[in-house]
């Protein structure tokens, strides 16, 4: 008879020969003795999942779950639907995998509908719509997470509907629409404030707090929720920490401070998460500090995956660059009243397209006065035009004598 001690021990075995515990995992699950311990099923088959999904074996991890159904209905509801989450979400660190991912996803809701389990139906509805959101199908979302909202109030379960809730922001925010993110979240928090709040569900709260504020430019406060977020995630270990790390860090490099990003990199707490992802906020804090494109461009292709692949680092990362080259371009021209574009591109060591074109985006956004002669390749910079103050005078004579005629009327209205 194989125990739960046995089953522990494989642990070594999987380290040093993964082929080997993967087939003793096998025979552990595939054994027939009814004197067979069903705790060391169950972490037979939860170590299997993950050992399958190191080894990046996605035929393997499949063929797992469609056979461990008959094993998981002798198991507890509560312990089945944990072990249910894991499996799925074994398949997040397999690449591509995203859409077998939403597969198995769905076949596991129609076995919990079948076999009457709301709670594993709800939570995986709840995975679903998030997976969902990862592969950009945000009306599939938002549809999932309009019904769940509906039956979670319904049944009163409000720790899921937390969840939905705040999944229903970050949906709405991917899509831009910030009020609904924003309601949604209120929501969340809300429901948050009623109930026990677990310590990593209050720390994603404030994450999306802060990516909120940060969309609205409010990178202050947007600060103040990375930082709870940081410290929610840190003092539970969560690998999610180095996201709130960085978010901060891009916080404090928008309010243009990068001497304290340098001193947030170096406190005790980040020191924890030093990695590539810190190096690359380092890089780009130091790329604002020295006002150097070329940096900035050097530091955006060498950690693309870092910064690129991420949506909101990218997104206010292109808002910065824009602005850097908005104040270079104005240093550069302002000694000129007629320049060679060229020369200027060389400058600021840019394509000369890319320059022309940013030229005439600030030329027509009034960031300054002038013409781009292409056929002489120049750019002609006027001067500032004086504001004639006649037209807002005489606007604000007819707005007063409107209100003394208005007050007449009201005079002669009372007289009468």
């Amino acid at each position: 008879m194989t125990t739960l001690d046995d089953v522990k021990q494989l642990d070594d075995v999987a380290k040093k020969t993964p082929s080997k515990a993967i087939d003793a995992y096998k025979a552990v699950l595939a054994s027939k003795e009814k004197t067979s311990d069903l705790a060391a099923k169950e972490l037979a088959l939860v170590k299997l999942g993950e050992l399958l999904a190191v080894q990046k074996d996605l035929a393997g991890l499949t063929h797992l779950v469609e056979t461990s159904r008959a094993l998981l209905l002798e198991i507890g509801k509560a312990k089945a639907a944990k072990i249910v989450k894991n499996l799925i979400d074994d398949f997040s660190s397999i690449p591509g995998a995203l859409d077998t991912q939403v597969k198995v996803c769905k076949e596991f809701i129609d076995w919990a509908i079948i076999e009457k389990r709301i709670y594993l139906k709800q939570s995986l509805e709840t995975r679903l719509a998030s997976l969902y959101l990862d592969n950009k199908m945000y009306a599939d979302s938002l549809s999932l997470v309009s019904s769940l909202n509906k039956e979670l109030k319904r049944l009163d379960d409000k720790s899921v509907l937390m969840e939905v809730q705040l999944l229903e922001s970050r949906v709405h925010h991917a899509t831009r629409n910030l009020p609904k993110a924003r309601a949604a979240l209120t929501s969340a928090r809300t429901t948050a404030n009623s109930i026990y709040c677990p310590p990593v569900m209050q720390a994603m709260l404030d994450q999306q707090s802060g990516i909120l504020h940060a969309e609205e430019k409010d990178y202050k406060t947007g600060y103040s929720y990375f930082y709870e977020a940081l410290e929610g995630f840190s003092n539970q270990d969560d690998p999610r920490a180095v996201l709130s790390l960085k978010y901060l860090l891009l916080c404090k490099i928008m309010l243009n401070l990068p001497d304290d990003v340098f001193s947030i990199i170096n406190s005790k707490m980040a020191l924890k998460y030093a990695g590539v992802d810190i190096e690359a906020m380092k890089t780009v804090a130091t790329a604002h500090q020295n006002r150097s494109l070329l940096e900035f461009e050097q530091a955006m292709n060498k950690f693309k995956n870092e910064l690129r692949n991420d949506p909101i680092i990218n997104a206010h990362l292109d808002e910065l660059y824009d602005s850097l080259l908005q104040q270079n371009l104005l240093r550069v021209i302002e000694p000129f009243s007629r320049v060679e574009i060229a020369h200027v591109a060389q400058l600021v060591k840019l394509p000369t397209q890319q320059v022309e074109l940013k030229l005439s985006q600030m030329i027509l956004d009034r960031v300054f006065h002038g013409i781009l002669d292409q056929g002489a390749g120049c750019l002609v910079v006027f001067e500032d035009p004086e504001h004639d103050k006649t037209y807002a005078a005489a606007l604000d004579t007819l707005k007063n004598m409107g209100n003394v005629v208005e007050s007449l009327y009201e005079k002669a209205a009372f007289l009468t």
